[in-house]
């Protein structure tokens, strides 16, 4: 079961959709990575799944508990769950902060920094709230990418402003330029090898 190849974490909240679909109608299908939208929703059972295959060539998933982590895909995280990536597949839990703003893209993160050994890379684009600012230090720590949108394209600015506010975001970029910063890591990455 492969585990080498980048993973692209994007998470976003309010305004997400926009960035979602400018950045999947710039990247090409077969570009070797899974892209796994971490959008964070607790109450309302997401249509993204419904809606993104219309941007992009690649599959558009609903991720399902123990599904297999595969490139040239994208998978959606559903609703109320924390999401987490073991065993090369993802595992589905109850949510862990029920209250509150959650925190699903800093949970995701977190267990790809444990658990995953491909080429990480951490987009955080338009969102309230700050969820994914607290994990991005631990991913430049095991050598991966991180991206925050830039704020005056991002709908809802609260989370890329408080990604940038780390300190640890590589590139503040648009989504269109995201998706270039993307291809460009892929490529190398596959150059390279794991």
């Amino acid at each position: 079961m492969r585990k080498d190849f980048p993973v692209v974490c994007v998470g976003g909240s309010a305004g997400g959709l926009d960035a979602y679909i400018r950045l999947l109608t710039c990247l090409p299908a077969d570009l070797g990575v899974a892209v796994v939208i971490v959008n964070h929703i607790t109450r309302f059972p997401t249509q993204l799944h419904t809606i993104l295959p219309k941007y992009t060539s690649m599959p558009v998933e609903l991720i399902s508990d123990r599904l297999l982590i595969e490139p040239n895909r994208v998978y959606i995280i559903p609703e109320n769950r924390d999401l987490h990536a073991e065993g090369g597949e993802f595992q589905l839990r109850p949510i862990s902060k029920p209250r509150g703003w959650p925190d699903v893209i800093t949970v995701f993160l977190r267990s790809l920094i444990a658990h995953w050994d491909g080429k990480l890379i951490a987009v955080i684009v338009s969102g309230y709230d700050g969820d994914g600012a607290d994990a991005l230090c631990g991913i430049q720590q095991v050598g991966g990418i991180t991206i925050a949108q830039t704020l005056d394209t991002a709908k809802q600015p609260d989370m890329p402003e408080s990604a940038i506010a780390t300190g640890c975001v590589d590139f503040v970029l648009s989504p269109e330029s995201i998706a270039l910063a993307i291809r460009g890591i892929a490529q190398q990455e596959a150059q390279t090898g794991p």
